[in-house]
């Protein structure tokens, strides 16, 4: 069963920084193309930043400049960097793996067309 796992939630101050990872579960190969979401109380789930396979990263507007996002060289995790934090960023942030990779015992299978995602981790930024 292929799973994302968030960590690295938790409160923060304002100004302060956090650093989430996204792990697949064992079994996959590789976060190809993936990302990460958020949703606050009350709005609708909004894109925060992307990855290709290629590294090439894409932001939504309101975190350029401030977040970061990275994937490990074995492209089996994926990171979101967020610095200078605001209490408006406070929500939950969902890790989402649009391309994966599989790896079995018949070799390496695209996992294409589907879209997985983490349970969330919650970032309260608040003094």
């Amino acid at each position: 069963q292929v799973q994302l796992v968030e960590s690295g939630g938790g409160l923060v101050q304002p100004g302060g920084s956090l650093r989430l990872s996204c792990a697949a579960s064992e079994g996959i190969w590789r976060i190809n193309e993936g990302g990460w979401y958020r949703q606050a109380p009350g709005k609708q789930r909004e894109l925060v930043a992307t990855i290709t396979s290629s590294g090439r990263s894409n932001y939504g507007d309101s975190v350029k400049g401030r977040f970061t996002i990275s994937r490990d060289s074995a492209k089996s995790t994926v990171y979101l960097e967020m610095k200078n934090l605001k209490p408006e960023v406070t929500a939950v942030y969902y890790c989402n793996g649009h391309e994966l990779v599989r790896s079995s015992s018949q070799g390496l299978e695209p996992l294409s067309g589907i879209d997985y995602w983490g349970n969330g981790t919650l970032v309260p930024v608040s003094s």
